[in-house]
């Protein structure tokens, strides 16, 4: 059997069952065969860029049923989506419109509420798969839940593996459960390794548009505004994302989460700048063959992929036209770039709860910026310094430890002192 490292299926990882890319034996009851027979998924997030793009796929895709929904504060939004999908479930975790949602739901959609709506949610639904969404850390919880109640994991939250990958797939792993990524480097990543073995994947490579203000010099990127840093030349996308593409964390949080997804070293994983989006991974084998996985920069594919994995389902979708593409360009990452990349590399020497901390500061750090109360250019460098300043307060975790051993009350007191140590620096 061809293993692909890290996306767990039971004591064996996802690869070739039977001369053909599939999920284990063990693990077909947690992933139906193909989409023919219907599957319940979980969206949590619904009502965020991913969640909304989710939806539209299971527009697209016969077979594919939304058993429950989730979201934070947008309740009227959440409404419109019950009354469409009619969902079994819906979660709300702010309680303020809790009366007006109530109210508004559809017969046979059950309202949950609170900090434990979305957990409570998976609980109860027992979904096939749960596509996790939310922003943040708080998608930490639900997906051990999805984990306990054994559904398969389809992961478009990278902060939940940065926090707790020590946690999550040892986890997956012992439920026998597989967990796909639906970021779209991450779903690239693991197309291009069903081409060989795990053993055979010299490095892989991931794209990255370069964000917002990837033709600034570093002192005219300092100074840009929200409304600068959010005007993604190439992807919608929420604002927080979006604000990580142009300081490169999102780059550095997809090293870690590929170090944990694919069993990858730090050394296997490089970021090249391709400002098309065309190209979104490569994986360099050990022949020196590369493997690229190529489209048009659009959200559903990979989502769509996730969730009718092992099938692939067809989309309606215009053809990528490459005679119509004058230029695939790539280019190394600038100054700016490499230091926010190398706080990756930094977190996975570390170990430990590193990864809650770089997160946590990073999430808290992008609301003082949007929030007007530090320059873009003091994002990374106070991330940097929070960080460095963990390794010198918790001098066992400059060594890295077994991240089997790490608990979630650790990653929660990690994220909770990170978060004041943003705040702190920002009065």
């Amino acid at each position: 059997m061809r293993e692909i490292r890290g996306l767990w299926s039971g004591n064996s990882r996802i690869g070739f069952v039977a001369n053909r890319p599939g999920i284990c034996k063990n693990a077909s009851s947690h992933l139906k065969k193909g989409i023919d027979l219907q599957k319940r998924i979980a969206i949590l997030g619904s009502t965020g860029s991913i969640g909304c793009q989710t939806l539209e796929v299971l527009d697209e895709t016969p077979g594919l049923v939304a058993c429950g929904l989730a979201g934070r504060d947008n309740w009227q939004l959440l409404v419109q989506q019950a009354r469409r999908y009619k969902p079994e479930f819906v979660a709300l975790g702010e309680n303020g419109c809790v009366d007006k949602l109530a109210s508004a739901l559809p017969d046979g959609t059950e309202l949950l509420t609170g900090p434990d709506a979305m957990c409570e949610l998976i609980r109860r639904a027992r979904p096939d798969v749960a596509l996790t969404a939310v922003m943040g850390a708080a998608g930490l919880e639900p997906t051990l839940a999805a984990i306990e109640v054994g559904c398969a994991l389809a992961i478009a939250n990278k902060e939940t593996l940065v926090c707790a990958g020590g946690l999550i797939m040892p986890a997956a792993k012992q439920a026998d459960l597989p967990v796909l990524p639906v970021d779209s480097e991450h779903s690239g990543i693991f197309q291009c390794m069903l081409a060989g073995r795990s053993s055979e994947v010299q490095r892989v490579i991931i794209t990255s548009s370069g964000g917002s203000l990837r033709d600034l010099s570093d002192a005219q990127a300092h100074d840009a505004t929200p409304a600068e840093a959010l005007a993604h030349p190439t992807w919608q996308m929420g604002q927080k994302i979006t604000i990580d593409s142009a300081t490169l964390m999102n780059k550095t949080l997809e090293i870690i989460e590929a170090h944990w997804l694919f069993d990858l070293g730090a050394e296997q994983i490089e970021v090249v700048v391709h400002p098309q989006s065309i190209v979104h991974a490569l994986v360099e084998f050990c022949d020196g063959s590369v493997i690229a996985q190529l489209a048009r920069p659009d959200m559903k594919g990979p989502i769509a992929y996730a969730l009718g994995y092992p099938d692939r389902p067809g989309r309606d979708t215009r053809p990528l036209d490459l005679s119509s593409i004058s230029n695939l360009d790539f280019r190394p990452l600038s100054e700016r770039g490499n230091r926010a990349v190398n706080l990756a590399y930094e977190v996975i020497r570390l170990g430990g709860a590193s990864g809650a901390v770089l997160n946590a500061a990073n999430e808290a750090a992008v609301e003082a910026f949007l929030a007007g109360d530090i320059k873009f250019g003091q994002i990374v460098p106070l991330v940097e310094n929070t960080l460095h300043q963990w390794v010198n307060e918790q001098k066992t975790a400059a060594v890295k430890p077994d991240n089997s051993s790490i608990t979630l009350k650790q990653i929660r007191q990690a994220d909770a002192w990170a978060r004041e140590k943003i705040r702190e620096s920002g009065k």
